[in-house]
């Protein structure tokens, strides 16, 4: 599978194999700076269409084959969420729960449901019912008249997707399935702890942060404010009058999340917009980021505070800030110790920017696994000819992975 996420500083894309547990073998993955979109809506197409080609283009060298079809995270903005529930009678002489009689049902929990302009995002059953008289785990394969299932339905305004979809589609690219990049944060963290229990992930980006509410592994509510690391890279830009570019420069390579061990002797030389020579030590630079990362934070926690009543036992923090040094330290001074910071471990995609995208593939295929199908984005024949190993190689390893091996350690 292969999930995409259109991002206001980067294009990420990744293309994993999933396995029987639910984790993910990472095959390629691609990321490129962004542009043509502002707060994850499309503001130029035509500017947008070519860096999709170059993030496609990336990846499709490492595999030898074309990417035809994706998954794709969408904009949080306007979501709505409501219980629903539907029913189907099972006609089948045996009588059994067959994963049509599934789908027929979660079809029927949205049918006249969803205004026209509305999309749907998610769409998580919550229980099952046979016959009106006990509820079940799982359906499938037990003998009944009529299955009810109670969902959770989440939905977006269709400019959130539409705009990002063409896109797409004017590359040959076609979108299977899309969800919001929270979903995705989820399962790429998810352990038996936040399964059973209320709590919220929050993905501190470029230009904005999302704050959302898991109750028990089903997303029940969400939001974002915008305030990134955008904004700290402006605070430098303002503070030492250097540019954008040199701010980036800064905020990478001398700001920590927190000032503790950060040393004044660590000094880097700019040249300010008036062309004067600005020194610029580590410990003055991280006082400036730190005192924004933690504005953020706390306006993090308020957003929680007014999304949910619900007591909070657990909170995640991910996206690209999270990777800052130190990051802990700041977290600990406004959440306590209850907030932690999420860790993508894929080989391939060793960076929290990614945590979206690779969630999403495990999201799509526990849906899949639910329903009994299989999918893949490759035919039998391009997946063997992944499979196939080069003649060039060393490598023993005859999994799809061994095929790629080389690329993340060659770069």
């Amino acid at each position: 599978m292969a999930s995409l996420d259109v991002g206001s500083r980067f294009i990420k894309l990744v293309v994993g194999e999933t396995l029987k547990n639910n984790q993910v073998k990472i095959l390629s993955s691609s990321c490129v700076s962004s542009a043509g979109v502002k707060k994850g809506a499309v503001v130029d197409s035509s500017v947008l269409i070519e860096k999709l080609k170059e993030v496609f283009s990336k990846c499709e060298s490492m595999l030898g084959i074309s990417i035809k079809q994706v998954l794709l995270i969408v904009p949080n903005d306007e979501a709505e969420f409501f219980l629903s529930e539907g029913k189907t009678t099972i006609t089948n002489d045996e009588h059994l729960i067959k994963t049509s009689d599934l789908i027929h049902a979660l079809q029927g929990s949205t049918y006249n449901k969803i205004d026209e302009q509305r999309e749907i995002v998610s769409l998580m059953p919550t229980a099952y019912r046979i016959d009106d008289e006990r509820n079940v785990d799982d359906p499938i394969g037990l003998e009944a008249n009529e299955l009810l299932v109670k969902t959770l339905v989440t939905t977006i305004p269709r400019e959130n997707a539409l705009p990002l979809v063409k896109c797409l589609d004017s590359i040959g690219v076609e979108v299977i399935d899309f969800t919001l990049g929270s979903i995705g944060d989820y399962y790429e963290c998810r352990n038996s702890h936040m399964d059973s229990s209320v709590g919220a992930m929050i993905n501190i980006g470029y230009q904005k942060t999302e704050v959302s509410i898991f109750n028990k592994g089903l997303l029940t509510n969400t939001t974002k404010f915008d305030m990134g690391s955008k904004n700290m890279i402006a605070d430098l830009c303002y503070m030492y009058k250097i540019t954008k570019k040199d701010a980036s420069d800064v905020l990478e390579n001398l700001c920590s999340a927190h000032t503790r061990g950060v040393l004044a002797s660590d000094k880097k030389s700019y040249t300010s917009i008036s062309g004067e020579e600005v020194v610029i030590n580590a410990y003055e630079a991280t006082e400036i980021s730190s005192s924004r990362l933690e504005e953020i934070l706390k306006l993090a926690k308020k957003e929680i505070n007014l999304l949910t009543k619900k007591e909070i036992h657990y909170i995640m923090i991910t996206g690209g800030v999270s990777e800052m040094q130190n990051f802990t330290l700041t977290l600990e001074e406004v959440f306590g110790h209850n907030a932690k910071v999420a860790s993508v471990r894929e080989l391939g995609v060793r960076s929290n920017i990614y945590s979206p995208s690779v969630g999403f593939i495990k999201f799509f295929h526990e849906k899949l696994q639910m329903r009994k199908q299989e999918f893949s984005i490759f035919s039998d024949e391009e997946i063997e000819s992944i499979c196939r190993i080069s003649s060039k190689s060393n490598e023993e390893d005859n999994s799809i992975l061994g095929r790629l091996f080389g690329y993340f350690f060659d770069n």
